[in-house]
């Protein structure tokens, strides 16, 4: 005996979705609206509702202007997924640098299937005998870590918005950022510096300081992170912010990011770019090295 078949209006959705994805999965290219409505013959306005729930569940990511390229959460499905086993191959040699110049503990992380939290890919521990420690396959929450929130602060907007509310903003210090205004203020000033320095959020007297990793796309994929006692990061924020900027660059240009033009706006003549998010302090930066506003 045949099975019943599906109700014909569900099973066509149903298809609709894996061609889909299978399309951009297959491709690895972007597409837009209109080419996408070309090659699966569809219309757009019955098009446009399913990938806007594939966008907003992680599955797609949209770019800056508009197209749709494979997202983070169809990427995690399955723990043996091309982008957790290949990027830290591509990225380690890059972070056994950092770790070299900075002599501090260096990470790299990527976002969870449900955006809520990272989960790290790979590590370099500091040898100083104080240090941060992580383990490789960890998760921790993304509003509370400088990875995190790298991360939230290049991801495209409708994405970010729809994971900024699903969070669960658990304070784990005084120091963490628990209203969704003033996440949202650190964020854009992590866009316009390109880098995160966090003071103290997830665990006391230590500090992690992290830029976004793109891939050819521009998508952020991943982050890359220095952590370690806020006694040592916060000092040399400056400088480590640096370091850590150019080796997620050179990671990115590793996964092919070639980018036409700057992705933030410059910063204020005497930041350098770099600046020290503070938490309980909504849209507040204070310049690394000087500590103004502390």
């Amino acid at each position: 005996m045949r099975s019943p078949r599906p109700a014909g209006p569900a099973h066509r959705a149903t298809a609709r979705v894996l061609e889909i994805l299978e399309l951009v999965a297959a491709s690895g290219e972007a597409f837009a609206l209109k080419e996408l409505s070309l090659r699966l013959e569809t219309p757009k306005s019955s098009l446009l509702p399913l990938l806007r729930t594939l966008t907003s569940r992680g599955y797609l990511e949209q770019g800056r202007t508009g197209e749709y390229r494979i997202g983070p959460r169809a990427l995690e499905l399955g723990s043996g997924s091309p982008a957790r086993r290949e990027l830290p191959a591509v990225a380690r040699a890059t972070l056994v640098d950092l770790n070299r110049r900075t002599q501090e503990t260096v990470f790299l992380a990527m976002p969870t299937g449900d955006g809520t939290a990272v989960v790290y890919l790979d590590k370099i521990e500091s040898e100083q005998i104080i240090r941060y420690a992580v383990g490789v396959g960890d998760q921790r929450p993304m509003h509370a870590t400088a990875s995190g929130k790298a991360l939230l602060a290049f991801m495209p907007a409708e994405r970010r918005e729809a994971i900024l509310r699903s969070l669960d903003l658990i304070r784990y210090t005084e120091r963490t950022v628990t209203s969704l205004p003033a996440l949202r203020a650190q964020l854009e000033e992590i866009r316009r510096t390109g880098v995160c320095v966090n003071v103290d959020e997830i665990v006391a007297g230590a500090s992690g300081i992290a830029a976004p990793i793109h891939d050819r796309h521009g998508v952020v994929v991943a982050s890359c992170t220095v952590g370690g006692p806020t006694s040592r990061v916060r000092p040399r924020a400056r400088r480590i912010a640096v370091e850590v900027k150019a080796a997620a660059r050179a990671i990115s240009e590793l996964l092919g990011y070639r980018p036409e033009r700057p992705t933030v706006p410059p910063a204020p003549a005497g930041s350098n770019g770099i600046a020290v998010l503070v938490s309980g302090t909504p849209g507040r930066a204070v310049d690394a090295a000087r500590g103004r506003g502390r």
